[in-house]
């Protein structure tokens, strides 16, 4: 079954399918993003897959895409310091309704990647990997992946210490290495450092 296909079968019950993901659990910097998008009946994109598949270039091009063939497409965020107050799960579902209440439109059913979805008064559904069934919730993923690549882009020319536009603020080689050299910055996730504070001070005989 083709992703388009995996949406069409909702259709003959539901006019206006949306599919939903998010980008940035993860990185131990960085607001985290999600994306929402309905596409009208019949419309197929080509090369539409998980994000993660897909290189930067072709994300890129689908992002406008997508955009362009959507009946409806919304990209929200929730921020560090609600990362930081309500924690990744809660933040990641606060930016997924977010991403829903911003259509313009309201959906008939809501298709959300992942087994926890937030709760929506539509009809929903979880999709354990969606991002590589559906596709509206591939073209979702994109759109967040993309946007916040495109943050975190934009982060790097505020905070040029700590290189977020090579790591994207996952916790890479690099990351750590600015990280043991300049501290936190600011976007930084506090709570998801405490690992990385507990081994420093063993190294460092505390």
């Amino acid at each position: 079954m083709t992703l388009f296909e995996f949406d069409n079968t909702y259709r003959d019950r539901y006019s206006l399918v949306c599919g939903v993901d998010e980008a940035g659990r993860g990185p131990l910097a960085g607001d985290v993003y999600a994306a929402a998008v309905i596409f009208p009946a019949g419309v197929v994109i080509d090369g539409i897959d998980d994000s993660k598949k897909l290189t930067e270039k072709k994300r890129e091009q689908l992002f406008d895409e997508i955009q362009k063939h959507a009946l409806a497409s919304c990209i929200a965020v929730a921020t560090v310091d609600e990362i930081e107050n309500i924690n990744i799960l809660e933040a990641a579902k606060l930016a997924m309704k977010r991403a829903v209440a911003g259509l313009g439109v309201s959906p008939d059913i809501v298709l959300i990647d992942g087994n926890q979805p937030p709760k929506f008064e539509c009809d929903y559904e979880a999709v354990v990997k969606g991002d590589a069934k559906s596709q509206s919730i591939a073209a979702a993923s994109i759109l967040a992946k993309v946007a916040r690549d495109r943050y975190m882009k934009e982060l790097a020319v505020k905070y040029p210490e700590w290189q977020f536009e090579k790591h994207k603020g996952y916790g890479t080689k690099l990351h750590y290495q600015m990280l043991d050299q300049f501290g936190e910055s600011p976007v930084h996730r506090h709570s998801f450092l405490k690992k990385y504070y507990q081994k420093k001070a063993v190294a460092d005989g505390e």
